[in-house]
């Protein structure tokens, strides 16, 4: 019983900045693993970033140095700050968590938001 809500999507010029928000609801005790993944039309969905409890981030390497990842616990969201945006970043971008519900693990998928980055 989680849910997973994306906002901040949309279209902005090669070089502009985005800013993803997500935030889980529902009956969670933990959330472990957040993070954001992208699928383009034609290809497999690619981890962009992830952030664990403990602070550890990864990241994708076409993405490193552009993009930020960071985590409100209290909150129960994950965010992801997109800098220096390529054409070659659209696609659409689903948050993902790794979470604890209703007293065992639970991996939820958000419903995606698009980002499209063009003149």
């Amino acid at each position: 019983q989680v849910q997973l809500v994306e906002s901040g999507g949309g279209l902005v010029q090669p070089g502009g900045s985005l800013r993803l928000s997500c935030t889980a609801s529902g009956r969670i005790f933990g959330i472990y693993t957040m993070g954001w993944y992208r699928q383009a039309p034609g290809k497999q969905r690619e981890m962009v970033a992830t952030i664990a409890s403990n602070g550890r981030m990864d990241y994708a390497d076409s993405v490193k140095g552009r993009f930020i990842i960071s985590r409100d616990n209290a909150k129960g969201a994950v965010f992801l700050q997109m800098n220096s945006l390529k054409p070659e970043d659209t696609a659409v971008y689903y948050c993902y968590s790794h979470a604890y519900a209703d007293y065992r693990p639970v991996d939820t998928w958000g419903q995606g938001t698009q980002v499209t980055v063009s003149s």
